[in-house]
């Protein structure tokens, strides 16, 4: 006991020391420095003097810990953990209460409540992993600064299955991954866990995600053999305590593969065989194992439809393999024929919404936002609102693959937003893409909601020090899709960043005017798909020959001496037709189409004049011009920050935005004068004429391209 409390005193003493050290980013937003107001302090303090109720499960000794790691460090004193706090008050008490409930509806078994009971802070909930991130919960308003007095919390997440999908291989590389190479040292295990996991975990579970898909989409076979599976088990052990389960994406063809089958046939009696004993396999390795993620018959991926079969009878039939066990598959919707020459728009559409209502219970269709890939923007996937009887998967991009990488500043919340409250009108006004994906307007008892992780080995986990941001968003979006871009700015950037009051306004703006800036001189007014070939990084808008039609540029622009934009009325592919006759009424018509989605829809003339007044050309030259000049303005931003920022951080950004405003002058020079030699015409006033020349950043281009 002596030795506990002498070591629990020098931890406090750290905490208690001023940091002499640059912030290297790797605490994230759990960074539990000492409050620096005295007062403040003691005021949380006269209610922070313990933590009690711990130790019945290892999530609630995980919330133990955590609360006892966090107070101790942010009020700069010991905050010993006692098994029951008896007759003592001022404490922090953990309660598990099968009957909790708040304003007297039952919280659902994740759902928490914090509430102040005979002077202590009670965190209760129905089960240990509620208790677990009402803790967090708790933390979270000490870190933000907001008042405990008469504080009556109660949260419930709004969606079952908050997931990261990783894009990991097993050889350590991140397909699409900006910042560094895999977090899991899959060499190493089983044998040796890296701290780095149950840090991953914590950060995790202080945001609500409650499952993890390890593995790439692109899977492979390997994952689903004995050795493989014995690394993973490993790995759930460390989220286990955390609330995190364990999800693999598989190869549909393993049963060929590693099985030693002739076929991967759904139908085939061997391969339900294969799958239901392989099922059993992993759940006798790990018990509380989440399910498969399939990616099948798409961009090459092998697939069901390789023997006749459409992939409800492919989902079907791994969820039938699951037998008794509790777990789902997540089948993605990403899919479009190898030889297409239409438009890809509808390609899913036009596979999945047939089959509504012919997928097993335990199957979930995963739709990506979008109706392409992970654009900068796009309208909201016309998946969502027609497939009434299937649950459906909500799949955004955390990575910023089509975003700049790990070089531009984007904070993403704006964009995943822009999808939840984006109106389907499915069952009339108000079926928002976020009611289908909760299963409110349909309702369906599971949901889930998936991020594409940007998370890798860099020791900020991000590349980008504000990437941070979009997972921490993420999480509290898949938790609860009400709160704003705006409010979770501030949670983050006052945990993450600085609690000075001027400096958290100014950042919260440079936040969330950070995508339309990045739309603005990339692919304004509602250009798409024109990056550099392969790699997804820089523009090639010129780009007309690739490995299939809808792989170049100008598959989707379409400009030529009339105009520009990609019309999909019914004089064009008629896509718009996929969505319900109100959206079809708004967008459909040149007049009433947002700016943001117009040349999604519409090819227009160069000289057509827009609502802003300007003609198509001068409005599209204006918006390339203005959102590069607008990266000055984001550099202005954070400078005016800088005295309330860590040096080191401060600068890692500020060489970051150097890059931004060099590449964003990239793209406007290479669209403007790309889309000039269709449209013939000066560059409008008062803006110069490029410096360089069309050559001049094709060259460019091409050194990117260089292997």
């Amino acid at each position: 006991m002596l030795l506990r409390n002498v070591l629990l005193l020098l931890l406090c003493l750290v905490a208690a020391t001023p940091r002499s050290w640059a912030d290297d980013g790797y605490r994230l937003w759990l960074k539990y420095d000492k409050l620096p107001n005295a007062a403040e302090r003691q005021a949380y303090a006269q209610g922070m003097q313990f933590v009690a109720g711990s130790g019945a499960t290892p999530v609630l000794r995980a919330a133990s810990a955590e609360l006892q790691r966090g107070l101790s460090g942010l009020l700069g004193q010991p905050v010993p953990v006692v098994a029951a706090a008896g007759s003592r008050t001022g404490g922090v008490v953990l309660r598990v209460d099968a009957q909790a409930n708040a304003g007297g509806q039952p919280l659902k078994p994740e759902g928490y409540r914090i509430v102040k009971e005979k002077n202590n802070l009670v965190i209760t909930g129905r089960t240990d992993r509620a208790v677990l991130y009402g803790a967090f919960a708790l933390l979270r308003q000490v870190q933000t600064r907001q008042p405990l007095v008469g504080l009556n919390l109660s949260s419930n997440p709004r969606i079952n299955f908050r997931l990261l999908n990783h894009w990991d291989n097993p050889n350590g590389t991140v397909e699409r991954g900006y910042a560094g190479s895999s977090i899991w040292q899959w060499y190493e295990l089983p044998e040796r866990l890296d701290p780095r996991y149950t840090d991953y975990a914590r950060a995790n579970a202080s945001i609500g995600i409650n499952g993890v898909v390890v593995n790439n989409v692109n899977a492979s076979a390997r994952y689903l053999s004995a050795e493989y599976i014995g690394k993973v088990a490993a790995v759930a052990g460390v989220l286990r305590p955390y609330g995190q389960r364990v999800y693999l994406s598989v190869m549909w063809a393993a049963p060929k593969v590693i099985g030693g089958l002739n076929t991967a046939d759904p139908l085939d009696p061997a391969v339900k065989q294969w799958w239901t004993a392989k099922s059993d396999e992993l759940y006798k390795a790990i018990p509380d194992f989440g399910g498969f993620l399939v990616k099948a018959n798409s961009e090459g991926e092998p697939g069901p439809q390789d023997y006749g079969r459409n992939h409800a009878d492919g989902a079907n039939m791994l969820a039938q393999s699951l037998g008794r066990h509790e777990g789902v598959v997540m089948w993605r919707a990403f899919v479009y024929k190898a030889n297409s020459n239409g438009d890809r728009f509808k390609e899913a559409y036009e596979e999945f919404q047939p089959l509504d209502g012919k997928f097993d219970p335990k199957v979930l269709v995963q739709v990506k936002n979008g109706p392409i890939d992970f654009q900068a923007r796009e309208p909201f996937h016309p998946l969502f609102g027609a497939m009434p009887r299937t649950p459906l998967v909500l799949e955004v991009q955390l990575t910023q693959e089509y975003l700049g990488f790990a070089t531009h500043l984007v904070y993403l919340a704006p964009l995943i937003k822009e999808c939840l409250e984006a109106d389907t009108y499915a069952k009339g006004s108000g079926s928002t893409v976020a009611k289908i994906v909760d299963g409110s307007l349909d309702k369906h008892e599971l949901s889930a909601i998936a991020g594409v992780a940007n998370i890798g080995s860099d020791r900020n986990w991000t590349g980008h020090p504000v990437g941070q941001a979009n997972w921490y968003a993420f999480g509290r979006l898949a938790w609860d899709h009400t709160l704003s871009a705006d409010v979770i700015a501030q949670e983050w950037t006052k945990m993450t960043l600085t609690t000075e009051p001027a400096a958290v306004r100014t950042l919260v703006n440079l936040l969330d005017q950070s995508r339309s800036i990045y739309v603005r001189y990339t692919v304004p007014l509602g250009l798409h798909h024109i990056m550099g070939e392969s790699i997804h990084y820089g523009p090639q808008p010129w780009l007309a020959k690739a490995g299939r039609p809808d792989w170049t540029a100008v598959y989707y622009h379409k400009a030529d001496s009339i105009g520009l934009g990609f019309d999909r009325t019914k004089g064009g592919s008629n896509a718009l037709a996929l969505y319900r006759p109100e959206v079809q009424q708004e967008w459909g018509n040149a007049q009433t189409c947002p700016l943001s989605y117009l040349l999604w829809f519409h090819h227009l003339p160069w000289t057509q004049r827009l609502s802003t007044g300007r003609t198509l050309w001068n409005e599209l030259a204006t918006r390339y011009y203005t959102g590069a000049d607008s990266v000055l303005w984001m550099q202005s931003q954070w400078a005016a920050a800088k005295p309330a920022l860590d040096p080191a951080l401060y600068a890692d950004v500020a060489a970051r935005l150097q890059t931004q405003r060099k590449e964003a002058l990239w793209w406007r020079d290479a669209c403007v004068l790309y889309f000039q030699t269709f449209a013939k015409q000066p560059i409008p006033a008062p803006f110069a004429p490029p410096t360089r020349s069309l050559a001049d950043v094709k060259q460019l281009v091409q050194l990117y391209q260089l292997k």
